[in-house]
């Protein structure tokens, strides 16, 4: 798709684009003409004041770029808070942490229904950069929870001290920068972002100089043909590991869109996994439209699950996201709604999206992981942990991706 085939960005949001494309050629001149994908994308989407997620343009819901599963329906939020209930019984101080809180629904709706189950946190953290979007949350709990206000505290880190409860992190892990690699019959390729004469973004193919990355892919060789087109998170265990590191006892959720490795990288999956989302229309072209579009690369989820043991937690669940809803009584919260036609009606079809196949009810999963916690997890009845081979036991896998540096 071509930037002529998108809706046109206003003269300000092209100017916007402007000034972050002037960053990026000034990291890119800085560092000997060209940057890896992966500091390509953390520029265009966390950029201080500039990228995506850090300006103030409108992201989610009908007026942003894409919709997001709690700004499509509260039954999805209420079924969280179905799943947070048992856990924070369990816990003495029991908190909540969520991980970038978009607009504020998820945590609006999460403590109202908590609310109602009389089981609420001592304290629900939100962890959010964006002093924009943090804006934006604030104004949501003020509007729809004001009665519950009060629990609410930003951070703009990890605590300093370990804390019991639960960690959400909705839709986190698909926006963390990833290398963009090409396996070839000789070696492994990375893409590389500079720009041309004309001073737009072009790619670059080179031998890649992460030892990482290359020990990664020429492990999948075998089952690949050539060439072959994906991306790989080095991210994710370093950012396990700090998570696990806070944790001293409870819940990590993590929901998000992908597969277990083997189908991660599926022989027919060549082209790998990165969408661009600008306006509700999703294409493959990052290097247009900077700034003003989403990047996202689905998730390895048995990536995750062995990172998630090398950092000493333990994989306890992973299923889809339909059968995490059903499990945690989505058809009954929607059955409470049976004597209003209109209502009823609304929110039967966003459950239909959150839980057909042909929707968001099988490409998303939802992923647990403990620490100190034994306990029945109400989501989980149909477990498939069998799909991620490193949570057969509680041992890193000699698959584990390292850290980056």
């Amino acid at each position: 798709m071509t930037i002529s085939a998108l809706p046109p960005p206003t003269p300000e949001a092209l100017a916007h684009s402007q000034r972050l494309l002037a960053s990026i050629r000034q990291a890119i001149d800085q560092t000997n003409g060209l940057i890896s994908f992966a500091e390509f994308m953390r520029l265009a989407l966390y950029a201080p004041g500039l990228g995506y997620y850090s300006a103030g343009t409108r992201k989610f819901g009908a007026a942003g770029d894409f919709v997001t599963a709690p700004e499509l329906s509260p039954l999805f939020s209420q079924c969280l808070a179905r799943q947070c209930q048992p856990v924070l019984a369990q816990l003495t101080e029991g908190v909540i942490l969520e991980f970038g809180a978009g607009s504020g629904l998820m945590a609006a709706e999460i403590l109202k229904e908590l609310a109602r189950l009389q089981c609420l946190p001592t304290r629900y953290y939100i962890l959010e950069l964006s002093a924009e979007l943090r804006q934006r949350q604030q104004a949501t709990l003020t509007l729809h929870t004001p009665e519950l206000y009060s629990l609410v505290h930003w951070l703009d880190s990890l605590p300093s001290q370990p804390l019991q409860g639960i960690v959400l992190a909705n839709e986190v892990l698909d926006a963390m920068p990833v290398h963009r690699f090409q396996l070839e019959a000789q070696e492994v390729l990375e893409f590389f972002v500079g720009y041309d004469q004309t001073q737009q973004l072009v790619w670059h193919l080179l031998p890649t100089p992460q030892l990482q990355l290359r020990e990664m892919v020429e492990s999948l060789r075998p089952q690949l043909p050539v060439p072959y087109v994906s991306e790989v998170n080095l991210m994710i265990p370093g950012w396990l590991q700090a998570v696990a590191d806070i944790l001293s006892k409870g819940l990590i959720l993590l929901i998000d869109y992908g597969f277990p490795r083997n189908e991660y990288y599926h022989p027919q999956r060549h082209q790998g996994t990165l969408m661009c989302h600008y306006r509700h229309y999703a294409h493959t072209e990052p290097l247009i439209l900077v700034g003003l579009q989403d990047l996202t690369a689905h998730v390895d989820f048995t990536a995750v699950a062995e990172a998630a043991q090398a950092a000493g937690l333990q994989v306890a669940g992973y299923t889809s996201q339909a059968n995490f809803l059903l499990a945690c009584g989505l058809t009954g919260l929607l059955a409470n709604y049976a004597g209003n036609d209109s209502t009823y009606l609304r929110l039967a079809q966003q459950v239909k999206t959150l839980i057909l196949p042909s929707e968001m009810g099988e490409l998303f999963k939802v992923l647990a992981l403990t620490r100190q916690l034994d306990i029945p997890l109400l989501g989980f009845e149909r477990d498939e942990r069998e799909r991620l081979p490193a949570s057969r036991d509680n041992t890193p896998s000699r698959g584990v991706i390292p850290q980056t540096s």
